[in-house]
């Protein structure tokens, strides 16, 4: 039989905080990390808008600054651990990168993973990246999880990590009609830029109990699928790619049970909405209130491939505060090359945590 997989450990780097429990009570309270950018002007002549983490100099730029954002998060994520010891043959890294795309340099993926190994190859295993987009972290903690299940790992750091501030990458997004606000009209239906890191340790059943430590949430599962029909081609998405990944994840649920926190990386683009729409039409009856999501893009701006573990990172976070509103949590993920990911995670209380 498959063993449980936990989540014992959160981290983040956002806009709006630079931990994960800064972060999250600054999305529960509404607080945005929107500010104009110091120096890029868009086609009419304003600063474009952007979530820019405010301790980063604007001038760190491509391998450095993805570093600034991610080491924190994940190290944040291993305080969980303390002076425990453990094997690092049987640890490993999942990150989230985005895809190719103006900006980002060719070595990005290379020279991060380079720098994660001198700093933590001691011990890791190994470190797979995942150049997927929004989907990326998602689909990071699908294969963690299938591993940890499996045995063939005790326990899996899964991140994520981007940065849309780059002047080529804004340059393209404008050109695009992405940018919020950009151009002559100003487009109400694109996205803030933003950037950020999430992390989260996961651990195996047994690595929990060996260890004596208490799980944040349990992962029950994590759909994935593909969608033809994506942004940017001369379709119309009806949400075929993510109402797959919605049903695999959602069939893990007990029977009779809903999910009540919905957390999303909607960010004021239509086609995500509408793709949402009919996806929850076909599945409303696994969710309390569908309609009733969070998209913390609304603060930290959109941060794409740090979007699915930085959505976990919120669940857990308002499981141990006290403010879910039930037992089960649900965050999915759309990316523009077609890769649609959904997780379920059984979320646990202070209180179900000493029991």
């Amino acid at each position: 039989m498959d063993e449980a997989v936990y989540i014992v450990g959160i981290g983040a780097c956002t806009p709006v905080g630079r931990t994960a429990w800064s972060s999250a009570a600054a999305v529960r309270a509404g607080i945005g990390g929107f500010t104009q950018h110091p120096y890029m002007i868009d086609t009419a002549g304003e600063p474009m808008r952007a979530a820019i983490a405010p301790w980063i100099d604007i001038g760190v730029t491509g391998a450095d600054r993805f570093e600034a954002l991610l080491f924190p998060a994940i190290d944040e994520a291993l305080e969980t651990l303390g002076e425990r010891s453990t094997d690092p043959r049987r640890w490993a890294l999942a990150l989230g990168l985005p895809s190719a795309r103006p900006g980002l340099a060719e070595t990005l993926t290379s020279d991060l993973l380079a720098r994660i190994r001198e700093r933590y190859g001691r011990a890791l295993q190994g470190v797979a990246a995942f150049e997927n987009g929004h989907a990326a972290g998602l689909l990071g903690l699908r294969a963690a999880t299938a591993k940890l299940r499996s045995g063939g790992l005790d326990g899996c750091i899964v991140a994520g990590v981007d940065s849309w501030i780059e002047p080529e990458t804004l340059e393209w997004l404008e050109q695009c009609d992405q940018l919020h606000g950009a151009g002559p009209l100003n487009n109400a239906w694109g996205f803030i830029p933003g950037e950020g890191a999430g992390a989260l340790l996961l651990v195996s059943e047994g690595m929990a109990s060996s260890l004596d430590l208490p799980p944040l949430a349990r992962v029950l599962a994590v759909g994935a699928s593909h969608e033809p029909k994506r942004i940017k081609t001369e379709t119309v998405c009806i949400g075929e790619g993510l109402t797959a990944a919605f049903r695999e994840a959602l069939a893990a649920l007990p029977p009779g049970a809903q999910v009540s926190d919905i957390y999303c990386d909607m960010n004021g683009e239509p086609y995500r909405a509408d793709e949402f729409g009919f996806t929850a039409l076909r599945t409303k009856e696994h969710f309390e209130s569908a309609s009733d999501f969070i998209a913390p893009a609304d603060t930290w701006g959109d941060v794409s491939a740090a979007s699915g573990p930085l959505h976990l990172v919120l669940a857990c976070a308002a499981a141990q505060k006290h403010y879910a509103r039930g037992p089960y949590a649900f965050a999915w993920a759309s990316a523009e090359m077609g890769e649609r990911a959904a997780a379920v995670l059984a979320c646990a209380t202070p209180a179900a945590r000493r029991a």
